[in-house]
């Protein structure tokens, strides 16, 4: 149906998120206001008096999947406002790309455009009165499980690597004050979170953009650096995953945070490190203006696990580059021999609308491209079978993300949610519950996961 009439109650709003955690993050600010003033969340179209759209426009399957909720959302209930990374993207002729490809909605916003979204929606769906601001609790609204969150310290991005369209999208980097951070960090874990993922476009260049200013987290002066906020996030009691991180020098520092012991209970700063390496030939990294090569990154990954021995490394490539040759790839089979990442994604490149790569000569066929990824994942498929089998028969610290009838779902240290493996848990006569930690003994693995039981205290 295209709208529904909500006689007598308050208003509601349905909600599609896609895209990054940073995605994600923006959404549960929307959220978070619109709840604040007193709109409903609709579970369903039908039950929603207006439907926002939160997009992706960074390579084209994200497109193509954003325009496709769009239409669905429009035919499914007509009033549709779209805000997002696609929401920025134009068309050939200059115009805005999703008002040209599905003209009827209502509105369009770009990226953490939190503020003009709800000017959309009070302009088509005025806010109720007297809003109870009790109704939002502290942390505000999260599409997250209870008991893990994403934090997201920072917008933009100072890189222009040429395949990537994300600073035209949102800009060059803007910091938040790491007092602001914290205090979202500590609502967080008083709320029951027990897992913080940091996200941003560049972790590493944290406060870069104000200098590393001093800000005051409880009263305490602080800088806003990514090794101070790793330390004071460290000190609530749980756990601290850092993702998009940059192998710049201090980084060296926080990996001897994370060989420390835990602190306040669970508390620590885990040994992971998400590392978009994106590809290892010279010439392919100086083309898609990336920094560092191959061997000096080796190196750093040497020092990195003589440094903290349970130091795991996610990262993720390009395969199939503008140019990239069979023996340039073969370069980067090669690197992964030596590297022996831990978990890794591979993606065929994609020709962004806007994206400085695609004027590079030697556009490679799709079907090379995606040969080539399958070739990249057949490679590591076999070096994370071995990395996990050497863990079978140590016992790893979990956190439990599901439990049924046969055990439980969890995840260890080296498992960041959605995108990493899972352990899976033998039955246990106590049952175990949703964001708890246990020790837990390996006895198996394949190419991805870990099977073992509950080591009782």
């Amino acid at each position: 149906m295209n709208q529904t009439n909500n006689l007598g109650g308050a208003p509601k709003i349905g909600f599609v998120s896609l895209g990054c955690p940073k995605a994600l993050v923006d959404s549960e600010d929307i959220l978070t206001k619109l709840k604040v003033e007193g709109y409903e969340i609709a579970p369903s179209y039908e039950g929603a008096d207006l439907v926002v759209v939160n997009t992706c426009g960074f390579i084209d399957s994200a497109v193509q999947e954003s325009l496709d909720a769009i239409g669905e959302a429009l035919h499914e209930n007509g009033k549709v406002v779209v805000t997002g990374c696609l929401g920025a993207r134009t068309d050939a002729n200059g115009g805005n790309l999703v008002q040209t490809l599905h003209p009827k909605v209502l509105a369009v916003t770009g990226p953490h455009a939190s503020n003009e979204v709800l000017d959309a929606v009070h302009l088509h769906l005025p806010k109720p009165h007297d809003p109870f601001t009790d109704l939002v609790p502290p942390q505000g609204v999260k599409l997250t499980p209870k008991h893990y969150a994403y934090l997201k310290i920072s917008e933009g991005c100072n890189h222009r690597c040429t395949f990537c369209i994300i600073p035209s999208l949102r800009g060059d980097l803007v910091s938040r004050p790491i007092g602001e951070v914290m205090r979202e960090a500590e609502k967080l874990v008083n709320a029951g979170v027990k897992e913080l993922l940091v996200v941003s476009q560049d972790t590493s260049a944290y406060g870069v953009d104000i200098k590393y200013r001093t800000g005051f987290v409880n009263g305490r002066p602080v800088k806003t650096h990514m090794q101070t906020l790793a330390e004071e996030l460290a000190q609530l009691g749980v756990w601290v995953r850092m993702h998009y991180v940059y192998p710049y020098p201090h980084v060296d520092n926080v990996i001897e945070l994370m060989n420390a012991t835990a602190v306040n209970g669970y508390g620590r700063v885990l040994p992971y490190l998400d590392v978009p390496f994106q590809h290892a030939h010279p010439r392919v990294l100086k083309a898609m203006k990336r920094p560092a090569s191959s061997e000096k990154t080796l190196e750093r990954i040497q020092a990195w696990r003589a440094q903290c021995p349970d130091l795991t490394i996610r990262s993720t490539f390009i395969a199939g580059f503008p140019s990239e040759t069979e023996a340039e790839f073969q370069y980067l089979l090669d690197f992964l021999d030596e590297a022996q990442l831990d978990r890794v994604g591979c993606f065929a490149y994609s020709p962004v609308e806007g994206a400085t790569a695609n004027q590079i000569e030697g556009a490679l066929p799709d079907e090379v491209r995606e040969e080539r990824v399958a070739r990249f994942m057949e490679k590591q498929q076999g070096i994370s079978t071995a990395r996990l089998a050497q863990k079978v028969g140590s016992v790893q610290t979990v956190l439990v993300d599901e439990v049924d009838e046969d055990g439980a779902i969890a995840r260890s240290m080296a498992d960041a949610p959605e995108i990493d493996g899972l352990v899976y848990i033998d039955y246990t006569e106590e049952p175990l519950q949703v964001g708890q930690f246990v020790d837990v003994k390996i006895h198996s693995s394949d190419e991805y996961d870990l099977w073992g039981t509950v080591v009782e205290n």
